[in-house]
C-alpha cells in the first residue's frame, strides 16, 4: 500500500474528527494492497488475515469513510452485490468489461471512450464528474473452446 494513500486516508479520518485505529490501518491495508474488486465481506475477510480480530462492523463503517473521501468507488457488476472498486485514485475514469457468462471482469481505459462520454454529457447538458462505463458483454474463451475456468469458479461459487 502506498504512503499517500495512508496519508489522505489518515487527513480524512482526522477532518472528520475521527480517531485513527490499528483497525482501519488493517482494513485500509487489505483494500488496497491489490487491484481487485471485493465486497465487504471479502475485505473483511482479507483483513482478518492480517489482524484475526478485526471486526465486521468496524470492515463496514470504514468502507462508508473510504467511499466518502473517494478513495474506494462502489461499482455495479450486475451480480446483485455491492462491489467496491480501489482503483479510482491512479485511474479515476477506468471501465469495466464484464462476461456475462463466466464473469470476468477486465479493467480498461480508452481515450475515445472518453472523448465520446464527454460529447454525449455536454451535448445533453451535462457536465461530468467522474465518468464509468460497464460493458456486458460473452468473452470468446468459452465460445472457442467450449471451456472457461472463470465460469467454472463461478459456477463452484469461488468467485
Amino acid at each position: 500500500m502506498e504512503s499517500e494513500i495512508k496519508k489522505r486516508f489518515d487527513n480524512y479520518i482526522r477532518e472528520k474528527g475521527l480517531r485513527k485505529t490499528a483497525q482501519r490501518d488493517v482494513i485500509l491495508e487489505a483494500a488496497f494492497s491489490s487491484d481487485d474488486h471485493f465486497t465487504a465481506e471479502e475485505l473483511w475477510m482479507k483483513a482478518r488475515k492480517i489482524d484475526p480480530k478485526t471486526s465486521r462492523a468496524t470492515v463496514y463503517r470504514t468502507i462508508t469513510l473510504l467511499l466518502e473521501c473517494g478513495m474506494l468507488r462502489e461499482i455495479d457488476l450486475g451480480r446483485d452485490e455491492r462491489v467496491y472498486d480501489p482503483n479510482f485514485i491512479e485511474s479515476p475514469d477506468h471501465n469495466h468489461l464484464i462476461c456475462i457468462d463466466c464473469g470476468k471482469v477486465v479493467e480498461f481505459e480508452d481515450e475515445n471512450a472518453a472523448v465520446l462520454i464527454d460529447c454525449i454529457t455536454r451535448r445533453l447538458g451535462f457536465r461530468p464528474t467522474s465518468k464509468s462505463m460497464r460493458i456486458e458483454a460473452c468473452c470468446d474463451k468459452l465460445r472457442s473452446s467450449g471451456m472457461c475456468e472463470n465460469l467454472i469458479e463461478l459456477r463452484l461459487g469461488k468467485k
